[in-house]
C-alpha cells in the first residue's frame, strides 16, 4: 500500500478538499484511503500564534503543499521552516493576487526550489495521484504523535514510521524512558494490519506501557537498535540570517530533532554549538535539529545544525 504524508501551510483550508478530518489537537490531520493508497494530510492549526504547531506538522511528512495567498512575514517563517527542514519534495499553490516570479525569486536559494508550481487544486490532485512513498529501511523508528487512552482497548499511539518495519506482537523500546512493550494491534485508516512499513501512518494498541508514560516526540524503536539518549548535544549551527536577535547563553530556546521539542540553553562559539537540555532527548550522529525562540519579535527559527 502507497503511504503519502503529507504537510499543508499557507490558506490550509484547501486540507477539507484533501481528505476526511481526524485527529485534531495543535494539529489536523486529514485521511483518505484510494484502492492503491493511503494520504494524510496535516495543517498547523495553532500556527501563527505558536510555531510548535508548524515544526510538529512538518516533521510529520514528507511532502509539502504550500498555498500562497498573501506575501508577509508568517510566509517567509513557513518557507524558512521547510527550508529548514530540509522538505525537498512539494507543490506551490497561489492567489491571483501573487506575482509568481516574484514568488519563484524568493524560494530560489532554499531547499523547496523544485516545489511544483501548481494551477489548481485539480492540478494537485492529478500530480498527487502520481506520486509513490519514500520508504526508508533500516531498524524501526516511529516518532510518537499522539496517544490515548482507549477504553476496552488500553494505550494506543499514533504515529508515521520513519524508518523500517513493525508487525504484531513485536516487542519494542520507548524512548528516552527505555520502558520495553508488545503491539497488541496495528491500525491504518482504521483497518487492522498484522504488519506496517515505513513510510506508513499507524495507531499502535501497546501491552505493558500507560498513556502517562508516553509523549509526543518519544521514539519506538527495537530493543536491540536503541539510539543515543542524552542531555548535551554537540554540533554545528549556522543561524538563519532573517533572526534579528543576538543568540544569547541566559536565553532560553527550543530544540527541535523531528518531533521532540524541548527547552535548552545553548553556548555558541563561531559555527560550533553545544545545547544543553532539561530533559534527555533521542539524537544520532549527524542528525539534523533546529533552533527555534517562540517568544522572539518576527522570524521565530533561529537556525539549524547537524550533531557531531
Amino acid at each position: 500500500m502507497n503511504s503519502l504524508n503529507f504537510v499543508v501551510l499557507g490558506n490550509t483550508s484547501i486540507a477539507k478538499n484533501l481528505g476526511k478530518k481526524g485527529t485534531t489537537t495543535d494539529i489536523s490531520i486529514y485521511d483518505r484511503k484510494t484502492a492503491d493508497a493511503i494520504m494524510t494530510w496535516t495543517i498547523p492549526i495553532t500556527y501563527p500564534d505558536k510555531i510548535q504547531s508548524l515544526i510538529y506538522a512538518i516533521n510529520l511528512s514528507e511532502f509539502a503543499i504550500l498555498n500562497v495567498e498573501k506575501l508577509d512575514m508568517y510566509t517567509g517563517e513557513q518557507i524558512l521552516a521547510l527550508d529548514h527542514l530540509f522538505m525537498k519534495d512539494g507543490f506551490i499553490l497561489h492567489s491571483n493576487d501573487i506575482d509568481q516570479n516574484k514568488l519563484k525569486l524568493i524560494v530560489q536559494n532554499t531547499n523547496i526550489k523544485n516545489y511544483e508550481f501548481m494551477q489548481d487544486l485539480i492540478e494537485i490532485k492529478k500530480s498527487i495521484s502520481n506520486l509513490r512513498s519514500k520508504p526508508k529501511e533500516g531498524p524501526l523508528f516511529l516518532p510518537v504523535d499522539h496517544v490515548f487512552d482507549v477504553k476496552g482497548v488500553g494505550t494506543v499511539v499514533l504515529g508515521v514510521i520513519k524508518q523500517g518495519k513493525i508487525k504484531v506482537p513485536d516487542k519494542v523500546t520507548l524512548l528516552p524512558s527505555g520502558k520495553t512493550f508488545s503491539v497488541k494491534s496495528i491500525q491504518m485508516h482504521d483497518d487492522s494490519v498484522p504488519e506496517a512499513n515505513s513510510p506508513a501512518r499507524v495507531g499502535l494498541a501497546l501491552k505493558g506501557v500507560t498513556p502517562e508514560s508516553v509523549s509526543r516526540g518519544d521514539v519506538i524503536c527495537e530493543p536491540d537498535n536503541l539510539a543515543s539518549c542524552t542531555n548535551i548535544i554537540k554540533g554545528k549551527f549556522s543561524k538563519n540570517p532573517f533572526f534579528k536577535e543576538e543568540m544569547q547563553i541566559t536565553n532560553i530556546y527550543q530544540i527541535s530533532v523531528g518531533l521532540q521539542l524541548k527547552p535548552a540553553k545553548i553556548k555558541l562559539i563561531g559555527d560550533d554549538i553545544e545545547i544543553n537540555l532539561r530533559k534527555p532527548i533521542v539524537v544520532s550522529e549527524s542528525q539534523n535539529f533546529l533552533v527555534i525562540k517562540p517568544d522572539a519579535v518576527g522570524v521565530r527559527i533561529c537556525g539549524r545544525g547537524f550533531a557531531t
